[in-house]
């Protein structure tokens, strides 16, 4: 369906375990329907907004507010309204983009969520190229599309996403991308791993056994 070029990933988002450094700000990858730039911070505002306050999710490198995990934690219809606002306002903003795209996700209003999504994937978002990537996968109110899915989470690995570093190898490992066309490199993979900041004692061991699964994999 799709394929992506190693090094042209690795230049796009960001260098990995010494594998590439990064293309400048204005080149792009594709990947299925999406043109993905390389996303730089400095270009858009770090002012918290309220909507950043409302819906901004604690795991996501790129926050500028402490963020909530759970959907129960959030004043739905408050913070879809904060976010529609945010997003006039800045409406090339990744960061506000995927944070009103996941409280319309969190709604179950995916149709609606999808313009936002695709906003925050096309800015190269780390944080949406991991959780779209996983609900593409998973088929979470979305039409579900694996490979895409896996390309996307790819990507996010490359991004420096924690999640992507490890979701992607243990995906590899399980066999959900079998019949998909995306790159299942092992020295891409433990690259990856290699990369990984792992923030505690669990962590630290789920790096640890992914790194021996993959090298033991070959």
């Amino acid at each position: 369906m799709m394929t992506i070029d190693l090094k042209q990933a690795a230049l796009a988002l960001v260098a990995i375990a010494g594998l590439s450094a990064p293309l400048a700000a204005h080149e792009t990858v594709t990947v299925g329907p999406y043109e993905i730039t390389t996303f730089d911070p400095a270009n858009h505002s770090q002012e918290p907004t309220e909507c950043d306050k409302l819906a901004s999710h604690p795991e996501d490198p790129f926050s500028v507010w402490e963020g909530k995990s759970s959907s129960r934690d959030i004043d739905l219809p408050a913070a879809i309204e904060a976010c529609r606002k945010a997003v006039e306002a800045d409406p090339a903003n990744p960061r506000l983009n995927y944070q009103l795209g996941r409280v319309y996700g969190y709604s179950q209003r995916g149709d609606e969520a999808m313009p936002y999504r695709n906003a925050a994937i096309e800015g190269g978002y780390p944080q949406s190229l991991f959780v779209i990537g996983y609900i593409y996968i998973e088929g979470m109110n979305i039409e579900q599309d694996v490979c895409l899915g896996a390309e996307l989470m790819r990507l996010s690995a490359f991004a420096g996403r924690f999640a992507g570093q490890v979701g992607f190898p243990h995906y590899v490992l399980s066999g959900r991308f079998d019949d998909c066309p995306v790159t299942k490199d092992t020295d891409e993979m433990l690259g990856m791993l290699a990369a990984a900041k792992p923030q505690g004692f669990y962590q630290n061991l789920l790096v640890a056994s992914l790194k021996e699964r993959v090298a033991s994999a070959e």
